[in-house]
């Protein structure tokens, strides 16, 4: 009777933890194309980049094609992979951190899947978690130092997303369970797109900053996203993330 008593009150207890994390729900951002059309779109605009530095053309001798792809895909990114640019924008303070993974898979010729690529700000690499199955209870861990700009746009890029078949053929996460400092901090839920998908969070880090260099002496926090659900893979189980990346307060 006690032991069952215990169980149903473990039971209970755990029931009332998991209503205490919210779900989030994403916007869907930009819808990410990396196909024929593109390519030769950012090879247009590479060339005229090169010859407008060179001193080859000037701007008026560029082809309306060329000035168009300025207009659609500007200056300041270095490449179609580039998610931040060369611009001013939020990683000019934030990005203060490492990752860590519970698993990866192998690398398979120059291709690389470590955890280091979740957040290497391209659309290029992934992380792939390296267990049999979907990878259920795998995750990706951020370590971020104290003095790292506070964080409130959590920006997630599902599956392997730099061509349709990568994305496809290969398993995309449906939730994520979210901690902070190892607590259960949210589930966050994403849809089946080559999409951006933002989550907005109330500030994460430290909110103390007025003394930057007591603020450097704390201890780092961490940030853990754990495979709950997926959407499976056509051809492999094998379950990518390209990026989870940050958007917040305290760089402008």
């Amino acid at each position: 009777m006690k032991t069952l008593l215990a169980i149903l009150f473990i039971s209970f207890f755990n029931f009332l933890n998991a209503q205490d994390i919210p779900t989030l729900k994403p916007t869907i951002g930009k819808m990410l194309d990396f196909g024929p059309t593109i390519q030769k779109e950012w090879a247009l605009r590479d060339k005229a980049l090169e010859d407008l530095n060179e001193g080859n053309r000037s701007w008026e001798e560029l082809t309306s094609e060329e000035q168009a792809t300025f207009e659609k895909y500007g200056e300041v990114y270095e490449n179609m992979w580039d998610i931040v640019g060369g611009g001013c924008s939020w990683y000019c303070g934030g990005g203060l951190d490492t990752q860590t993974a519970s698993s990866e898979l192998s690398a398979q010729g120059t291709n690389t899947y470590i955890a280091n690529n979740a957040h290497d700000l391209s659309y290029e690499t992934a992380w792939v978690e390296g267990v049999p199955g979907y990878g259920i209870g795998e995750y990706l861990e951020y370590h971020v130092k104290p003095e790292n700009p506070r964080i409130t746009d959590i920006i997630i890029v599902n599956g392997y997303v730099k061509s349709d078949n990568a994305w496809k053929n290969n398993s995309r996460v449906k939730t994520l369970k979210m901690y902070v400092d190892n607590k259960p901090y949210a589930v966050l839920e994403l849809a089946d797109t080559k999409a951006e998908q933002h989550f907005k969070v109330d500030p994460i880090g430290y909110n103390d900053r007025h003394n930057f260099e007591q603020l450097k002496k704390k201890p780092n926090f961490t940030m853990k996203f754990e495979i709950s659900e997926v959407y499976p893979g056509a051809k492999w189980d094998d379950t990518a993330i390209t990026e989870i990346y940050f958007n917040g307060l305290d760089v402008h």
